[in-house]
């Protein structure tokens, strides 16, 4: 299903849905960001939470899904509600934000798309995600929220 984020527009697509969403910050033991690339559009590993699991069972199953690797959820780099962010789908969905983004550390796997930190500001990346990539890097004392 194809989507199209919209942040901080000044006439975004009204949403009609709210979904528990969540994404992985991690860094290897060379400090590179682990990202997922579709197209030229890089992101953090994300997805939905489903009924029936947690939402650090969820993280584990959405990195291992989309980046083949598997983490160990270490803490939390922030929760994202930002009504201003809403992701329109093809289907006529358009739901408002709500994403909780783990801090994780790698366990196993491969392949997996590992970004040095000098690197990201050359890649596109949505502006909520470098958001999220901001905090994760500033190892904050306390977990961000909005």
């Amino acid at each position: 299903m194809a989507q199209v984020d919209h942040y901080l527009e000044d006439e975004p697509p009204v949403a009609n849905s709210i979904v528990v969403a969540v994404s992985a910050f991690v860094l290897d033991d060379a400090d590179q960001v682990l990202m997922v690339r579709d197209d030229d559009i890089y992101a953090l590993p994300s997805g939905d939470v489903e009924v029936g699991e947690t939402m650090t069972q969820a993280v584990v199953r959405v990195v291992e899904r989309e980046a083949g690797v598997r983490i160990e959820v270490t803490g939390l780099v922030g929760v994202y509600s930002d009504p201003r962010h809403v992701i329109a789908y093809d289907n006529g969905e358009v739901r408002q934000e709500f994403s909780v983004c783990f801090r994780g550390r790698y366990v196993s796997g491969a392949d997996a798309v590992w970004v040095d930190q000098p690197l990201l500001p050359e890649l596109t990346i949505h502006p909520a995600v470098r958001l999220r990539i901001q905090h994760g890097l500033d190892d904050r004392a306390e977990a961000y929220y909005s």
